[in-house]
């Protein structure tokens, strides 16, 4: 276990640090001054001040921030701000600054996509097997078909075949676009439910490998790093309806089990598997990171976005002390969010 504790917070400094280092950058070339940059929460196991900024590590490895000089809105008395605060920047300055953390959290998730379909190659959505007396078969698929779309949506992968028939928990009708030979077919499969896998399925095995080349590398990591924020959009939107419980969502504990148990499988095949199933693993964290940060919810990225754009539209902002309390509150409840994560983690174990 100590060996996983080590590798998820390398994982969590990686993903963290880039999402911090993208405000970071861009508050700088937009003169915008950076208070403390800190990744962690709670107290500080050491920090060190450089030009006019604080860098910190702090003990709970559950997030980071990048602070900027009035950014919480509060500040009432005239001149109190320097002329690199954050409120004095023009507002695509700090539009551009905001939004530079979840999408360096996506640059970051593209890099490593690279790495992976570079070492691993990937499984395109050809049929690779189709069942006997499956609704597949009675829709007439073959062997070495190439899936193209499903309910319209184009399909690159052979992992987004298997997303979404793993997530069709209703069994609806899936309409299928296919190639053979050159030519283009549409057919319509009505999943049947599968006793042993406890899901609907098609009744077909989806995935050939293909070892990239380096367009194909650009190429399907793109498609990679798609897949992982699909997979994402879809598991929030289960979430809030219902499909998914509070068993499914994790916090830092319960990334670590997941490091772990991916670690013992991993590291009797090498270094090297151990490396790329934590890039991996860190791949899918950075589009989640960038993801959740971009929701308009007070305190995350996304709902500063919000009030920005509001002010872009009125040509003047929000009141800085409403938009600061609406923060603070939106702050407060993901703390308590933070905490009912970490309980439901730690009851998992018992």
């Amino acid at each position: 276990m100590a060996v996983s504790i080590i590798l998820f917070l390398i994982i969590f400094f990686v993903v963290v640090i880039s999402h911090e280092f993208g405000h970071f950058i861009v508050a700088k070339k937009n003169g915008i001054r950076v208070v403390e940059f800190f990744i962690g929460m709670g107290p500080a196991l050491f920090s060190f001040t450089k030009g006019d900024t604080k860098y910190s590590l702090k003990l709970l490895p559950i997030g980071g921030a990048c602070m900027f000089e009035g950014e919480d809105g509060l500040e009432k008395e005239k001149g109190e701000l320097s002329q690199g605060a954050f409120p004095n920047a023009p507002v695509w300055a700090r539009f551009s600054t905001v939004l530079a953390g979840p999408l360096f959290n996506f640059i970051t998730a593209y890099v490593m996509a690279l790495v992976i379909v570079s070492s691993c190659g990937v499984l395109t959505p050809h049929v690779q097997k189709v069942y006997e007396g499956s609704q597949a078969q009675a829709a007439g698929l073959k062997e070495g078909d190439r899936i193209t779309k499903i309910n319209g949506n184009r399909i690159h992968l052979g992992e987004d075949v298997t997303l979404i028939s793993q997530l069709n928990t209703k069994g609806e009708s899936l309409t299928v676009t296919y190639e053979r030979g050159g030519e283009e077919y549409t057919t319509v499969i009505k999943p049947t439910y599968d006793e042993e896998a406890q899901r609907y399925v098609m009744g077909i095995a989806a995935g050939q490998y293909l070892k990239c080349n380096v367009p194909q590398t650009f190429q399907y990591g793109f498609y990679t790093m798609k897949f992982y924020a699909e997979a994402t959009f879809k598991s929030l939107k289960m979430l809030v309806t219902g499909q998914l419980s509070r068993d499914d969502v994790s916090g830092p504990v319960g990334i670590v089990k997941v490091v772990d148990d991916v670690y013992d499988t991993a590291k009797s095949y090498g270094a090297l598997d151990v490396a790329l199933n934590m890039i991996n693993i860190a791949l899918l964290l950075s589009v989640n990171l960038g993801i959740m940060n971009l929701l308009p919810l007070p305190a995350l990225d996304g709902g500063r976005l919000v009030f920005l754009l509001v002010e872009a539209v009125r040509g003047k902002p929000v009141p800085p002390e409403k938009e600061g309390m609406v923060h603070l509150a939106g702050m407060m409840a993901l703390m308590v969010l933070m905490v009912l994560v970490l309980f439901n983690d730690i009851s998992k174990f018992f």
